[in-house]
């Protein structure tokens, strides 16, 4: 009894399912009782289901892992219906791992009355009696048996299944879907693994996957699919720097910087250089091919024929002027008194004067460098990703690196292993030593325990210490050669009691010592004053000093032999006491 309830108490952490059974047919014709009589009319029957641990040969006893009592089912033969309080199938639930294995008593039972329960003790009413010991996976798909008895026939099926949220092969597992500040992931249909939902990484799914293409060291996000720069960065991938606000003219490679285009100078690029610039520039702030004739304060723009303007941006020509640059298309409107040009591939502008950046136009994805040769965009594109825009996440799982059954996780330019229980290391390839962990106290040798597939780890204990992990000292009494454990509280208890009592006897005893001698000695100056010697002392007197020992005046006093026989007194009085 006690046994069972501390596998009760102990058992409701470890798993969580339900074993089903399912009563299809019972059979019957002759409507007799197992001892061979008839029933009175029919045989109303009604069945005990009884499910324990495995055994060899099955007996009846306690039903450890549960039992179940149906009502009146049918008579003699019937078909199992769901109907009334029977609701198929019998389910009895666990509250701990499947084991795997299990055995199964089904006993039919003949009620006299539509009362119920029958006494199921009376061996009377007994219409059969089935036993089977069996191996059972943990599925949803059904094991058919058929059991027959002398005049009886059943049909039934079994199955074990998990609770919701519960996975593994004994259903101990438990992976609970969510989808707030803790994690983001569903579970595994067959095993119970965190599955991540669509823009969320890591562990446990906390970790959001950002735009793609947002700059790693310039961006973040909180939620899937944001780009949120940091100070100094803007764009839609974080990836261009914020130049100095007070700067006209100028670019920037870091934030907050101010580097002059050509043609440009001043602190905030405001100012045109003292060298004039005797060809057109892209960076000039002159259009349409304009030269930039830098003054002693700012600049002056040298317009072509045909155009004009501070910045040569207005066109005074027509298409008989031939004003498109580069091939390009032109195109009257207006009644001839302006034009519009079709600029070629590659080129853009008012005069199609403007090579097209294609860098702009069709950015490198995920923070890949884009660079223009020989007219042709390429992309230079970070470790972990591939394509012609870097578009491509590289798996780094596809040469599966994890070994020993780890699963691994595809991350950007590496990946994680989830190793097994058993083995450790960025690719599941060490095995844990038990030792390493130093689980033997007070000396004790550690041995084993070097990971799966070999012996556990096993403690050997130094003289005077015992337990599984050398926790206990042995305790060894000098009567009878009596070893106690020193995880045993009573026999330590009793130790330092007759430890403490032979201290005490032995204060009394040299207290004892003390008066004696002390008596002595005021004797020996009386004595030694009138000449008698302690021989008139009466027997009593001599017995209360010191027994078996007298002093004379003629011979000196021997205190040696005095201490020695008390000392011998004292040890058998402590030897008695222990």
């Amino acid at each position: 009894n006690h046994c069972g309830v501390l596998y009760c108490t102990t058992v409701e952490v470890f798993g969580s399912g339900v074993f089903e059974i399912d009563l299809h047919e019972f059979k019957n014709s002759k409507g007799l009782l197992e001892n061979g009589n008839s029933c009175r009319l029919n045989c109303r029957t009604f069945f005990r289901v009884c499910l324990k641990n495995y055994q060899a040969v099955v007996s009846p006893g306690d039903c450890i892992f549960g039992n179940a009592l149906t009502p009146v089912l049918g008579t003699n033969s019937f078909s199992a219906v769901d109907g009334g309080t029977f609701s198929r199938p019998i389910r009895l639930p666990f509250n701990f791992g499947w084991p795997g294995s299990f055995s199964l008593i089904i006993e039919a039972w003949y009620s006299p009355s539509t009362d119920l329960p029958v006494d199921t003790s009376n061996p009377e009413l007994l219409i059969s009696f089935f036993a089977i010991q069996r191996q059972l996976g943990v599925g949803t798909a059904w094991s058919l048996d058929v059991q027959s008895a002398r005049q009886t026939e059943l049909r039934y099926s079994y199955r074990f299944i998990c609770n919701e949220n519960y996975y593994g092969e004994s259903c101990s597992k438990i992976c609970t879907p969510r989808d707030d500040r803790f994690g983001h992931y569903t579970c595994d249909r067959d095993d119970g693994q965190l599955s991540c939902l669509p823009g969320w990484k890591g562990e446990y799914c906390e970790e959001p996957i950002c735009l793609v293409g947002c700059s790693e060291g310039n961006g973040n996000c909180s939620r899937p699919g944001e780009c949120v720069c940091r100070e100094g960065w803007q764009g839609p991938f974080c990836d261009e720097c914020k130049k100095y606000p007070a700067c006209k003219h100028g670019t920037c490679q870091q934030p907050w910087q101010c580097n002059c285009k050509e043609g440009w100078g001043g602190l905030f690029c405001d100012q045109g250089k003292n060298t004039s610039s005797s060809s057109p520039s892209r960076d000039s702030p002159c259009r349409n091919r304009g030269l930039c004739m830098n003054l002693d304060v700012g600049y002056r723009c040298s317009c072509p024929q045909g155009f004009e303007g501070s910045h040569c941006e207005h066109s005074l020509l027509t298409c008989a002027d031939s004003p498109c640059f580069h091939s390009g298309q032109c195109h009257q409107k207006d009644n001839g008194h302006s034009y519009i040009c079709e600029c070629p591939p590659g080129y853009t502008g008012l005069n199609c004067e403007k090579r097209v950046d294609k860098c702009t136009s069709l950015p490198c994805a995920n923070g890949g460098l884009c660079l223009i040769h020989g007219g042709v965009r390429l992309c230079s594109c970070r470790s972990g990703f591939t394509g012609q825009r870097c578009e491509i996440n590289i798996n780094e799982c596809a040469g599966n690196p994890c070994t020993n059954g780890g699963t691994c996780l595809d991350r950007i330019n590496d990946y994680t292993c989830a190793c097994p229980p058993g083995y450790a290391g960025r690719n599941c390839d060490r095995s844990l030593d038990e030792c390493s962990m130093r689980p033997c106290l007070n000396g004790g040798l550690c041995t084993g325990g070097g990971g799966p597939g070999k012996p556990p780890a096993t403690c050997i204990c130094p003289a005077g210490v015992t337990g599984s992990r050398c926790q206990f000292f042995a305790v060894t009494l000098p009567v009878g050669g009596e070893r106690i454990n020193g995880g045993g509280q009573d026999g330590f208890q009793w130790a330092a009691v007759s430890l403490a009592v032979g201290l005490v006897a032995l204060l009394v005893l040299l207290c004892m010592v003390g008066l004696a001698l002390r008596h002595i000695h005021r004797q020996t100056g009386r004595d030694r004053g009138d000449g008698e010697t302690m021989n008139n002392l009466s027997d009593v007197q001599r017995d209360n000093l010191i027994p078996l020992y007298t002093y004379s005046s003629r011979k000196p006093f021997q205190y040696s032999s005095i201490l020695t026989a008390l000392g011998n007194r004292f040890s058998t009085a402590l030897y008695l006491q222990l």
